[in-house]
């Protein structure tokens, strides 16, 4: 079995990241949770987490969501 993550299986880890942003983001902006993800998706941040290069991938939610709010 191939456990290394690439360019070509990142997106299998993404969805669970971006669902705690998005709860957070609905909590502390007073946002939908369909615009929170929209928010996120468009954000400077998430381009760099889905190349593979940048290895944001190796970050938790936490530090994803700090990222995030300091863009």
């Amino acid at each position: 079995m191939n456990l290394e993550i690439n360019q070509s299986n990142l997106y299998l880890l993404l969805p669970s990241k971006v669902a705690w942003m998005a709860e957070w983001l609905t909590e502390d902006k007073n946002v939908s949770i369909v615009e929170a993800i929209k928010m996120i998706y468009s954000s400077d941040m998430f381009r760099r987490l889905e190349d593979e290069s940048t290895k944001m991938w190796h970050l938790g939610p936490v530090a994803l969501y700090q990222e995030l709010i300091t863009e």
